[in-house]
């Protein structure tokens, strides 16, 4: 029989505690038991099911290759090694000088392969991964400091290119400057590409070699160095483009990273909640000037392939002339249409410019300046003794 005065026995914990509806797994999980987590019954059932089978059968038909997958980085690992990429030292910092001055001269002298060596150098995409990583842990001691090297490098970067472009001097806009001043929602779109793989070769062991492929891509560097030397020159179209081309490489690397190292399961969703808010409000702040920017491209791409056919095939006044260049720019108001022509003096008239630009309105249904520079071509022959 029960004994009243005997004191009641302390329940004992259960074993296999279920977590509230709602929480946050505190294990690193599987995929699929994610999708069991987060997805209700009836959608998750299927796709368990089809990956199931697919897996299935890729291991009936390929063999057991466990050897060949890739392994993640322990979190501790990962987390040391952002801490010491964001860490702003002196290696940092002589690194970051260096590459601003191999963009900054690739700049001025429109080198190519000296720009894509700068982008090799730089360390930029250190600190800016460590703080996709600090959003995705909500980690406030690592986002400071990833802050603070991101913005001091900036800084130095722009502040080098700016000595350099004063100190020689140059104030001609080549084309590997003007490319850097106008971006648009196609540079958005490889700056979400390069952020995720980033991100995803921070996480696996295997394949730190495509880091120096996505500093590439992204370019970090070359838009501060265009920062720098807009501000040299006066240039306020430079410097704002140049510096949108910057925010929205910046921008979209951290949405994208801290999205792959949540889905890594380096973090959580309800840690990276307000970090990955404020990156998405700033994205689609920058995507208005983006799309405008992409919009005015297109047009003015259309119209270029437009005016070449025409001016080629049916405007009788430079049929039979060398065109050195075509360009187009487009104005909400009107197309500015620029024509270089290799051509013997005296070949046009303005009365024929005049009739030229009437055509092309015409044809366009839209209001056109035509520009004509002429080339003086004079041609020599001698004939045979």
């Amino acid at each position: 029989m029960f004994n009243k005065t005997e004191p009641p026995q302390p329940k004992k914990p259960l074993k296999n505690k279920q977590q509230p509806v709602g929480a946050v797994p505190t294990k690193r999980r599987s995929p699929l038991a994610l999708l069991r987590f987060y997805l209700p019954q009836r959608y998750h059932r299927p796709v368990i099911r089809t990956l199931r089978r697919f897996r299935t059968t890729w291991a009936k038909n390929s063999g057991d290759w466990k050897w060949l997958e890739g392994r993640p980085v322990s979190l501790a690992n990962l987390n040391r090694s952002l801490w010491r990429g964001s860490n702003p030292s002196l290696n940092y910092y002589t690194l970051l000088f260096l590459s601003g001055v191999i963009s900054a001269l690739g700049l001025l002298a429109g080198s190519a392969a000296t720009i894509i060596g700068a982008m090799i150098v730089a360390p930029l995409m250190g600190p800016i991964t460590g703080i996709a990583f600090a959003v995705s842990m909500n980690n406030r001691r690592l986002l400071k400091r990833s802050g603070m090297s991101l913005l001091t490098g900036a800084v130095l970067t722009v502040l080098t290119a700016y000595l350099i472009c004063e100190t020689l001097g140059l104030t001609t806009l080549n084309p590997e400057i003007t490319a850097r001043t106008r971006p648009t929602l196609i540079d958005l779109a490889i700056a979400l590409a390069a952020g995720s793989a980033g991100a995803f070769a921070k996480t696996r062991r295997d394949v730190a070699d495509a880091l120096p492929g996505v500093a590439i891509a992204v370019a970090l560097v070359p838009p501060l160095s265009v920062v720098g030397i807009g501000i040299a020159m006066s240039s306020r179209s430079v410097t704002v483009g140049s510096t949108l081309l910057f925010l929205t490489n910046l921008a979209g690397i951290i949405l994208s990273g801290g999205l792959v190292f949540v889905w890594q399961q380096y973090g959580s969703l309800n840690r990276a909640r307000r970090g990955l808010i404020a990156s998405s409000l700033l994205l689609t702040i920058l995507g208005i000037p983006l799309g405008l920017s992409l919009r005015k491209l297109v047009v003015e791409e259309q119209s270029r392939t437009q005016i070449s056919h025409l001016v080629r095939d049916y405007m009788l006044t430079f049929q039979g002339t060398d065109i050195q260049s075509l360009s187009v720019e487009s104005d909400p108001d009107r197309l500015i249409v620029d024509l270089a022509i290799a051509a013997p003096r005296d070949t046009f008239s303005e009365s024929q410019i005049r009739q030229a630009r009437q055509f092309l309105a015409a044809e366009l249904d839209r209001p056109v300046e035509l520009n004509v520079r002429v080339f003086p071509v004079r041609e020599f022959s001698v004939p045979a003794e």
